[in-house]
């Protein structure tokens, strides 16, 4: 285990191994540190199995530079391996360097190949097809020096020395990306080769394809926390929100048709699930507003009625039904101030994470606002920016950097107001990457506040491709990612 000192604070904190040397020989596959040589572990080409000592290194057929493991996953043949070839530093979060996974790649431990039977090789055949699907898994991040799944009111709140332990340790189960196919790895106790990795953008994940609503146990097939942070005049501030698909059991089955289907499933556990779900957020964020962006009729409708339904019997958690369409017709971001004027007290009551230079906390976040349409991407991305846009002036005011009679958005030549609607802009077009195959829906809406000529004509062009994706290639990408 490496382990560094900061001599400013006499605290150790754990790092992964930044580069590899990996040495490929007929019968192993080895991994060895750059930065400590004597540092490597090896798998078996022939049955997977780990070893701890690597002695000789002498005839390896290749010698090259990996950036990480990432898991292992054992098929009918054999073992993969999926390492990181090549990545990008993206900038830092906390003082520590943030990377992007430019590329990964899946190693062969399949020697048992010429053993199967002809109908195994074509079901191994199918399964390389999803590895390669995989491989192709846009937006992961990681760092080597800290975990940066939890949001900054969490790690406050970590009991000290939490940092000594394994990257892997640190994580939120819920935001690791590949936690399935890091068990053998933890298994073996090679933890500082290990990488969690995170999808999204910098802070949030999930798989949507045609997986929707929520699973028995309340865990909804997306879900995504995003985190604000602003760094001020040695002030650090945080605020949090979070999307979700609806957590009532439904589906909505491809068939060729624009809008699919949309049918809530009857179960007796329905209201089950649903309170299991929020008694989590509850349990994890405090305070709790739900807010339903839907529509109100058709299919939608249909949902939205039976989402409505069980929250009533949830007298703790406040639901607000608004119907983006409806209430902001003609696309205008403004028109979002009737929803903050529904839930204003409720949200100015859950407040924002606030903290000096020196750690001492000023105040806690209380509560989480949870957003849905049906996707989660582009009404609930417009909705999201918003609130975020109302907090943000909360916390400058709070800083001082405005007056009370100040707005961020009275600024509307200043350039960082610019950089910061692209912000939200880009996370918006990440998360939908992620879901779709294409950007995001309304973009325009949060960059110039209302919808644009040429953002309607980009808006037909991705729900196109949405159409095709969602039809012909979803099923594939959906198989994929649930092997992580």
């Amino acid at each position: 285990m490496e382990i560094e000192t900061d001599s400013s604070t006499a605290k150790k904190h754990f790092k992964v191994f930044s580069e590899l040397e990996l040495h490929e020989f007929q019968d192993k596959f080895v991994f060895r540190s750059l930065q400590f040589p004597d540092r490597a572990f090896s798998i078996d080409r022939s049955d997977g199995t780990f070893h701890g000592e690597v002695v000789n290194l002498e005839g390896a057929s290749k010698v090259y530079t990996v950036f990480g493991v990432a898991g292992s996953i054992r098929l009918l043949a054999g073992t993969y391996v999926l390492v990181i070839t090549s990545r990008k530093e993206v900038g830092a979060y906390l003082g520590y360097p943030v990377f992007r996974v430019m590329s990964m790649k899946f190693l062969s431990c399949n020697e048992g190949l010429k053993n199967l039977t002809n109908q195994q090789k074509k079901d191994e055949a199918y399964f390389q097809t999803l590895l390669r699907t995989v491989e192709e898994t846009p937006g992961l991040y990681y760092s080597y020096e800290t975990d940066i799944t939890l949001n900054l009111q969490r790690r406050y709140k970590m009991a000290d020395g939490w940092m000594s332990k394994p990257i892997w340790k640190q994580a939120d189960p819920r935001f690791v990306w590949n936690r399935n196919i890091l068990e053998e790895l933890i298994e073996n106790k090679v933890d500082e080769f290990i990488v969690p990795l995170l999808q999204g953008n910098i802070l949030l994940m999930c798989t949507r394809m045609w997986r929707r609503g929520a699973n028995l146990e309340g865990d909804t097939a997306n879900f995504i926390e995003t985190e604000q942070l602003l760094e001020y005049d040695k002030f650090k501030s945080s605020f949090l929100q979070v999307r979700g698909s609806i957590p009532l059991l439904w589906e909505q089955i491809v068939d060729l048709s624009y809008k699919p289907h949309l049918s809530v499933i009857e179960h007796e556990d329905t209201p089950m699930v649903v309170k299991r779900h929020f008694h989590d957020l509850m349990q994890r964020y405090g305070n709790t507003i739900a807010v339903d962006l839907t529509d109100k009729h058709g299919n939608e409708g249909l949902l939205s009625l039976a989402f409505a339904t069980e929250m009533e019997k949830l007298p703790d958690v406040r639901y607000v039904s608004f119907d983006f369409h409806q209430r902001c017709g003609g696309s205008n971001f403004d028109s979002l101030k009737l929803l903050y004027d529904e839930i204003a007290d409720d949200f100015d009551k859950q407040g924002y994470f606030l903290q000096t230079s020196d750690g001492e906390l000023v105040e806690e976040q209380k509560g989480i606002v949870r957003s849905n349409c049906i996707d989660c991407l582009d009404r609930t991305n417009v909705t999201q920016s918003y609130l975020a846009r109302i907090s943000l002036n909360q916390q400058l005011q709070r800083m001082c950097a405005l007056t009370s009679s100040e707005h961020v958005c009275t600024f509307t030549e200043d350039e960082d107001l610019e950089i910061y609607r692209n912000l939200w802009v880009n996370q918006g077009d990440e998360i939908s990457l992620e879901y779709s195959g294409t950007n995001a829906l309304k973009g325009d809406i949060v960059r110039y506040g209302k919808q644009t000529i040429s953002g309607l004509i980009k808006d037909g062009i991705s729900a196109l491709s949405r159409y095709y994706l969602n039809n012909f290639q979803d099923g594939i990408r959906q198989a994929g990612f649930s092997i992580p």
